[in-house]
C-alpha cells in the first residue's frame, strides 16, 4: 500500500514500530486481539488495528502539499477535511479557511470566491452541484480533490448498478457530508433513498411491501429520497450502499434484512435474487471494517474500561463507542486535556451530543486494564500523548518510558 507524506506531529515512532510488529506477525490480518502493553499498576490493550487510513493519510498529504505550493493564495476547505479537532486546526494554522461546517452551513459566501483561490474537496467528496458551481467559477477542483478512494468506490459501484436499472438505497446519516455527496452522485444516476438505522429499513420494507399506504412515504421520508422519487416503483430492483463510516455490520445486517424481504416477496431463489435485488457487498471501507472487528475482538479481553480517542463529529469513531459500551465502561475523548486528573475525565456522550465530567473514572484495584483504540481520522502521536498521560498519573511513567526504549 502507497505510503504517504504526513507532518511528523501526527506520527508516534513508538505505535508504528508496534503497528508493523503486529503486521509482519500476522500478515493475513487473522489475529484481532490486542496489543498488551504491560507497565506493572497499569496495563494497555491497544486495539489490533486504529488510527489513519488510507484516505485520511492522503487528503492529509494533499492539503499539506497544497498549502505549501500556493504560498500568498487564499486556500479553501469545503468543509472539514476529516473529522479531527487537531489536524483541521492545524490547517487554520496554516491559514485554510472553511468554507462550510460540517452540515453544510455557509460559514463564508461561494459568491466571495474567485478562480484565483484554491479549494480543497475534502476527504468526503462533495456533491455534483458544488462541484460544478466551483468549476463555473474556474477553480479546478480536481487538482486539489481529496475525496478518498474508497468513497469513490461506491459512487463508481451505484453507477455501475445504476446502469442495469436498479434504483438505490444509501445506508447513512442524512447530513453527514459524505452521505450528502454519495447522495448526489447516485440520485444522478437513479432514484435514491437515505435510510439512517434498521428501525428506517423497516419502516422502508412496508412501502415496498404494501403494507404501508405509499402517500405516507413522502412525509417519513422527506427530504431522503430523490427528486421524483416513485414509492410505488422505484423500490422494485435496488441495491444497497453506505456511508463508508457507519457500522459494517448494521450495513451488512440492512442489506440482509431487505434481501430476505425481497426474497419472500417475490417468491425469488438464491439463483433469482439478483433481478430485484443488488450485490453490493464490494463497497464496505477495508479501514472501517478493519478498526471495527479489531474493537469486538479488543472486547474478548477483560478489562476495567476503554478510552477512545477522536473526533467528536467523527461517525467512525462514534461506532467505535458503540460497540465498546455494550461491554463496560468507555470514555470518548478528543484531546489529552480531556483526562482532567487521577480522579476526573470529561467526555463525550455521543447519544445527547453532550461532555461529561465523570469522577473516580479509575478503579482503586491494580492492575488498572484500559482498553485504547481510535478512530481513522485520528494521528497516532495523540493516542500515544493519552497513554502517556494514564500512564503518569498511574505513576507508572518510568515504566512506559522504557516500553517506548524497547520499541524503538
Amino acid at each position: 500500500m502507497k505510503k504517504f507524506e504526513v507532518p511528523n506531529i501526527y506520527r508516534s515512532s513508538f505505535i508504528t514500530a508496534i503497528k508493523n510488529k503486529r503486521k509482519q506477525d500476522d500478515k493475513l490480518k487473522k489475529d484481532f486481539t490486542p496489543t498488551l502493553l504491560d507497565l506493572g499498576d497499569v496495563q494497555f490493550y491497544l486495539a489490533r488495528h486504529f488510527g489513519f487510513c488510507y484516505g485520511v493519510e492522503n487528503a492529509i498529504e494533499i492539503a499539506f502539499k497544497t498549502i505549501d505550493e500556493n504560498p500568498g493564495k487564499r486556500i479553501f476547505l469545503l468543509s472539514e477535511m476529516i473529522h479531527n479537532p487537531q489536524v483541521n486546526a492545524t490547517l487554520i494554522e496554516r491559514g485554510v479557511q472553511f468554507l462550510q461546517d460540517t452540515y453544510g452551513k455557509q460559514l463564508i459566501p461561494f459568491d466571495s470566491i474567485t478562480s484565483d483561490d484554491v479549494v480543497i474537496i475534502p476527504a468526503f467528496g462533495t456533491t455534483l452541484d458544488i462541484e460544478a458551481m466551483l468549476n463555473n467559477k474556474g477553480i479546478k477542483t480536481e487538482k486539489y480533490n481529496t475525496t478518498c478512494p474508497f468513497v469513490e468506490k461506491v459512487w463508481n459501484r451505484s453507477e455501475q448498478i445504476a446502469a442495469k436499472g436498479y434504483s438505490i438505497v444509501i445506508h447513512g446519516k442524512p447530513k453527514h457530508e459524505e452521505t450528502r455527496a454519495t447522495f448526489s452522485h447516485a440520485s444522478s444516476h437513479t432514484p435514491t433513498v437515505i435510510v439512517n438505522d434498521m428501525q428506517e429499513t423497516i419502516a422502508l420494507g412496508k412501502y415496498i411491501t404494501g403494507e404501508k399506504d405509499a402517500h405516507l412515504f413522502y412525509d417519513e421520508f422527506k427530504g431522503h429520497y430523490s427528486e421524483g422519487f416513485d414509492i410505488a416503483k422505484d423500490l422494485q430492483r435496488f441495491g444497497v450502499v453506505n456511508q463508508t463510516t457507519q457500522l459494517a455490520s448494521d450495513t451488512q445486517a440492512i442489506a440482509e434484512y431487505f434481501k430476505d424481504l425481497i426474497t419472500n416477496y417475490y417468491n425469488l431463489t438464491a439463483e433469482t435474487i439478483g433481478e430485484r435485488f443488488a450485490d453490493t457487498r464490494d463497497t464496505l471501507c477495508y479501514a472501517t471494517n478493519d478498526n471495527q472487528t479489531a474493537v469486538s475482538g479488543m472486547l474478548e479481553t477483560e478489562a476495567d474500561l476503554a478510552i477512545i480517542v477522536g473526533g467528536y463529529n467523527s461517525s467512525n469513531t462514534t461506532h467505535l463507542v458503540e460497540l465498546c459500551e455494550e461491554k463496560l465502561p468507555v470514555y470518548f475523548i478528543n484531546s489529552t486535556d480531556k483526562i482532567l486528573s487521577a480522579t476526573e475525565i470529561m467526555h463525550f456522550n455521543f447519544h445527547n451530543k453532550q461532555e461529561y465530567v465523570t469522577k473516580d473514572f479509575l478503579p482503586a484495584k491494580r492492575p488498572v486494564k484500559i482498553m485504547v483504540s481510535s478512530g481513522a481520522s485520528c494521528p497516532d502521536s495523540l493516542v500515544e500523548d493519552v497513554m502517556d498521560k494514564l500512564a503518569e498519573i498511574l505513576n507508572a511513567r518510568e515504566e512506559f518510558d522504557n516500553m517506548k526504549k524497547k520499541y524503538a
